[in-house]
Parts: structure tokens; sequence; C-alpha cells
């Protein structure tokens, strides 16, 4: 695919859900570390922590797309790879789609106000406090001297 292991031009989007990151991710990091490809690393914690409630509603909880983006950056870290995008899906709109953050939307809360027509996003809200979590690790990530590693 890139024969010049040109930088850039392998994206590798992990989406493993919060409970899979800790198991997964660090064997396919040794293994893309060790072949030295140069690679994209980012999260998508989004589709891995999507859930049905009992009433029917399709909705994510935001304590697990926040922790699977935290053990993402603690990881690659740690296996000397930098963790280099996120995907997450918000509107600007306050809609109650996902569940949990600093407004502590419940499963009742869920049918005041989502209006997706696929899948549940995150509110202005939610998706601040994801913003200012990923600021947070990223700083130290950097603090600790790894932000410069190479991003395989």
């Amino acid at each position: 695919l890139i024969p010049n292991d040109e930088p850039g031009r392998i994206t590798l989007i992990s989406r493993f859900g919060s409970d899979g990151v800790a198991q997964g991710l660090p064997p396919l990091a040794r293994a893309v570390k060790k072949s030295g490809r140069t690679v994209v690393w980012s999260c998508d914690p989004m589709h891995g922590n999507t859930l049905k409630t009992d009433s029917g509603f399709k909705t994510r909880p935001v304590d697990r797309i926040l922790s699977e983006v935290r053990q993402f950056v603690d990881v690659l870290s740690s296996e000397g790879c930098y963790p280099g995008g996120v995907h997450f899906e918000m509107t600007g709109q306050d809609v109650t789609e996902c569940i949990g953050g600093a407004q502590a939307i419940s499963e009742e809360d869920l049918s005041s106000r989502y209006h997706t027509h696929c899948d549940p996003r995150l509110n202005g809200e939610q998706a601040l406090e994801l913003a200012f979590m990923i600021a947070e690790k990223l700083q130290s990530v950097g603090a600790s001297g790894t932000a410069e590693l190479k991003a395989g």
C-alpha cells in the first residue's frame, strides 16, 4: 500500500468499545510498531459503545466513550505510539441521544429530545466534555515526554 512508508498514508481506526481496548489494542500497536510502518492512529469511540435500551432507543453511554478514548491514549503512549486522531458524532443541538455526561441524561430522558434518524450523537455539552478530556490527556502525554513518539 505504501512502499515508501509515507507518513499519513495509512490510518488505523480502533473501535473496540470501552470493554475491548485493553485486550485488543496493545497487541495491534506492538505488531504495527514491529513492522516499522508509520501509521496514523485514530479512535472511534462511538460505534463500539452503542447499545439498545429496554425502551427501544439506540444510545451510547458517555462514560464508555470517555473511557475508550482515555484507554486509547494510555495504551498507545505506553506502547511507544502516538494517538493521532479521534472520531465522534455530535451536534450543537440540545439533544438527549447519549446517556450520562455532566448533564446526567438518563434512559428516561432519551425520549424528550431524541432527534437522530440514524446514530445517537453527543450534544454540545457532552462533546465539550470529551474535547476537554482529550486535551488534558494529550497534555499529560506531552508532559511525560512521550508526545514526540513516532506515529507508528
